[in-house]
Order: structure tokens, then sequence, then C-alpha cells
């Protein structure tokens, strides 16, 4: 993870074209675009990762909306648990957002690799991803998108979100299905309209797959993972810490109206559970605490962190966009 611009990179970034970057090591690929490493020659080459969005498979898919959304709320979020996002581009057939480049890797190439998170580590992650959900939820930011493989670890070994493609500021309860099978909350499932909610219950799935390894709730398809989401039967290993049985249980609560997080309290109710006793939150949100995993980086544009993926040209159109099409995109300066 790069240092924060400074004024005369911000400067610089607001005047730099597409044709300033040189783009480098695909850093992962989704269904309608990937993300590069790339650098920027109006900032002395500095790192960033650049996600890029094909138009016409956007369309395609319906996207259009959770795109616009994702530009919105990340120009208008600062956390430092949450990646940075410097400026959008578009060129003919893609919209470009620059992000910065965190490079210790997804949590979910480090807990493969581990096999379980120790409850300390958990800890140490959970919290901050308590904190990153006040935050948003005290703006009416709901993310849902909540998994191992959109936690970033910098090089500070502290969390960074990304990929808020599924994120949407509420005015009321929103019926729109989104997100992973094994982290979907049951409202989503049975489509009662969800709210702020969902975030809380995809926590308690993530908490129980760093201690565990694996989710809770799981199948070899969708439709038998939200059969057993319905259920709601979980099966805890013997390792299974007390307290972390007891705040998984309340987090992964059926009855919205009854799940912690989501009654009165919000996310105080969370932070005073008593697997949490311990933690310095007021350190945990200054950054001031060892923590357990520090990446070990070799030069700004190292990527061992990250999976290899074939380098081959970014996707190209399967047809020509139309004036309407590009109007979808008018906010991609």
């Amino acid at each position: 993870m790069a240092a924060p611009p400074t004024e005369a990179e911000k400067m610089a970034l607001a005047g730099a074209a597409l044709a300033d970057f040189d783009m480098l090591h695909t850093l992962g690929t989704g269904t309608f675009g990937r993300v590069r490493l790339c650098t920027c020659k109006k900032t002395n080459n500095t790192v960033y990762a650049m996600k890029i969005l094909l138009k016409t498979e956007v369309i395609r898919l319906k996207q259009q909306e959770h795109i616009r959304s994702e530009r919105k709320i990340l120009a208008a979020v600062d956390h430092p648990f949450i990646v940075n996002m410097y400026r959008t581009f578009q060129d003919a057939t893609s919209v470009h957002m620059l992000l910065e480049y965190v490079n210790g890797g997804e949590v979910f190439s480090h807990l493969r690799n581990a096999g379980r998170f120790s409850k300390e580590f958990t800890k140490f992650y959970i919290g901050q991803i308590v904190l990153v959900l006040q935050y948003l939820h005290e703006r009416q930011i709901v993310y849902r998108d909540l998994k191992p493989e959109n936690l970033l670890i910098a090089q500070t070994g502290y969390l960074k979100i990304t990929d808020f493609g599924f994120a949407k500021e509420l005015k009321e309860d929103t019926w729109t299905l989104c997100g992973t099978p094994e982290y979907l909350a049951p409202e989503i499932i049975q489509s009662k309209g969800h709210g702020l909610g969902v975030d809380w219950w995809a926590m308690g799935i993530l908490m129980f797959e760093m201690l565990c390894g694996y989710p809770p709730f799981y199948d070899e398809n969708p439709f038998g993972i939200y059969q057993k989401i319905l259920i709601g039967k979980i099966d805890f290993p013997k390792h299974f810490d007390e307290y972390g049985k007891d705040l998984v249980k309340r987090l992964l609560t059926a009855d919205k109206t009854k799940r912690l997080g989501c009654i009165a309290g919000g996310a105080s109710d969370v932070r005073r559970h008593k697997f949490f006793r311990g933690v310095d939150w007021h350190g945990l949100a200054g950054q001031q605490i060892q923590a357990p995993i520090v990446p070990e980086v070799e030069s700004p544009l190292d990527t061992h962190y990250y999976d290899e993926y074939p380098e081959d040209d970014d996707p190209t159109p399967d047809r020509e966009l139309t004036e309407q099409d590009n109007l979808e995109f008018v906010d991609f300066k």
C-alpha cells in the first residue's frame, strides 16, 4: 500500500488521461472486467490498481446502477479500512476506476494457506469489520458483499475492504438479490426486503469461516446452500471458542429484528460482546496494534501475494455501443 497521495499528486491525477498510465500485471478478473496494476507517468510512476469494466458486459448483465453506486459511494467515503478510489475514466469500450494498490493480497489467500485463523487473528480482523460497518451504517450504506476475497491486507497488516459493486445507500428496505450464496442472509433469500442487517449476518458467516476454514452453510449448488441457511443449523467444531460461538449465533439470528447489530445499540452492542473483551478499539482504529500478518514485499510493484492470470489484452466488446448505451456511463469522467 502506497502512502496517501500528496496534494501535488492529486492535482497531477486530476489532469491525467488514460494514456498516462502503463498497464502491468492483472491482479484479478471478474464477470465483466479485471483489475490491473498500473503506474502513472504524471506522478513519477506511482503504483495504483485500475479496475476496468467492459461497458457492453455491464449493460448485458444489467449492472449499470451497481457501478454508478460503487463510484458514488467510493467517492464519498473516507475510512482507513476502505480502499481509496482516486478518480474514474472512460474510453470507447470501458469504464475505469483508479484505486490504491494494496499489496498484501486477499485475506482469502492467507486463510487458505493457514487452514484457519486463531481467535486472536480473527478478533483483530473482525474488529476492523465492525468499525467499517459502523462507519457505513451511520451513513445508511449497506455493503452486501462481505467475504474473504474482498478483504485485502495492506502493508501495515491492516485490512482494506474493496469491491463496492453491491453497496447501496438506503432510503428504505431493498429487494435486490445480490451477494455470494454462502453469505446471504435469510431475508435476501426469501425476498422479504432487506436493510443494513444483512451485513451483520455476513460478518457472522465470515467470523465462522475465519475460525474454521470453511463457511457454516455449504452445498454443491446454490439452492442447497439457501436451504441450509433457512434451516439455520450450525455445526460448531469442538475447538470453537465459547464467546465466539455465542457471537456467531447472535449474528446468525434469522429474525433480523433480534440480530445483534440490528437492535437499538447497533454496532455498540457488537463491540461490547465478550468475544471482544480486551480489544483496544481506539488503538485498533488508529492502527496502533501489532498486526498478526505483515506482508513482506520487495518493492511497490510486488504482486506475489496475488494469483497469476493470463496476461491477455483487455476484453473487447462483442458489439457497437449505441448513443443510449453511452448515456449510462456519463458519470465516469
